[in-house]
């Protein structure tokens, strides 16, 4: 009986430190994203949906991923390897237009923002001629 009290908590520790362990995303390439070929994107997000019409004049289109895990807990932290990819790809982050989960990044004339969640990231192709 003594044995199998050991065993249960043994077991229930090991439950409860696997259970707190922070989840991580994971990229197994890149693709282009379906509103511009040129913004790369996981190949292993899922599109959840495409904005084509948006309330907000400054958008252009807009389209939205789900990669889990991808902004750490509440959306908190960026995920450096997806910005260097994109930084390789030739976007420069305007990092003093950074609005908390929203990111402005430049390529060209064109301005994109990309806004970053727990288990989602949005990315929004801004109009021309846009002004913060």
């Amino acid at each position: 009986m003594k044995n199998f009290g050991i065993i249960f908590i043994l077991l229930s520790l090991l439950l409860l430190i696997n259970g707190c362990t922070p989840s991580t995303y994971e990229i197994t390439g890149y693709t282009g994203s379906s509103i511009n070929g040129e913004i790369p994107v996981p190949v292993n997000a899922k599109q959840l949906s495409i904005t084509t019409y948006s309330d907000n004049p400054n958008i252009n289109t807009g389209i939205t991923y789900e990669l889990k895990h991808i902004g750490g807990e509440q959306g908190l932290y960026v995920p450096s390897d997806y910005f260097e990819k994109l930084a390789e790809a030739g976007w420069v982050e305007l990092e003093e237009e950074r609005m908390g989960h929203v990111h402005f990044l430049k390529k060209s004339d064109t301005v994109i923002a990309i806004e970053i969640r727990e288990d989602t990231f949005e990315i929004f192709e801004m109009m021309q001629g846009f002004t913060f």
